[in-house]
Parts: structure tokens; C-alpha cells; sequence
């Protein structure tokens, strides 16, 4: 009887062992897959955020470009009446 107690106490103390392990194991890979999950979600968010900064910054650019044929186009307009109104004054 003493033998079987001396077998069967370390046999039923590793099985416990080893069953706590596993639960906190399965709790960890829990965990982790939560981590994953919510860093794939916020990678996702940070992702479509950037692409909104990158059509603004295309706007921005586009605009820019706008601005400078327009100033272009005011200053050789400026030009031409500046150029008409000496002509004008000369004449006189």
C-alpha cells in the first residue's frame, strides 16, 4: 500500500502539474491573440488614417499648383495693364 501511495501521489501531482500548465498556457495564447487582434485593428485605423493624409497632402499639392498659374496669370495681366496704362500717360 505504501508503495502504491509513494507512485501514485508524485502521478497525481504531475497530472495537476501539468493541467495547470496547459490552462495557463491556453489563457497566455488568449491573451496574445487579443494583443494580435487589436494590434491588426489599430494597424487597420492608422493605415486609413495615412491614406487620408496622403489625399490631403495630393490636394495640397494640386492646389499649390493652382495658385502659382494663377499668380502667374495676375502678374502677366498686371504687367500688360501697367504696359497699357504708361502707353496711355505717354501720349498724352
Amino acid at each position: 500500500m505504501k508503495n502504491l501511495i509513494k507512485f501514485t501521489l508524485p502521478l497525481i501531482l504531475t497530472v495537476l502539474l501539468f493541467t495547470s500548465c496547459s490552462e495557463a498556457s491556453r489563457r497566455v495564447n488568449e491573451k496574445l491573440d487579443e494583443i494580435t487582434n487589436k494590434a491588426e485593428q489599430l494597424d487597420s485605423i492608422v493605415n486609413s488614417e495615412l491614406d487620408k493624409v496622403m489625399k490631403l497632402d495630393s490636394l495640397i499639392n494640386h492646389e499649390d499648383a493652382r495658385l502659382k498659374k494663377l499668380d502667374s496669370l495676375v502678374n502677366k495681366t498686371s504687367s500688360k495693364v501697367d504696359t497699357i496704362l504708361n502707353t496711355f500717360r505717354n501720349k498724352k
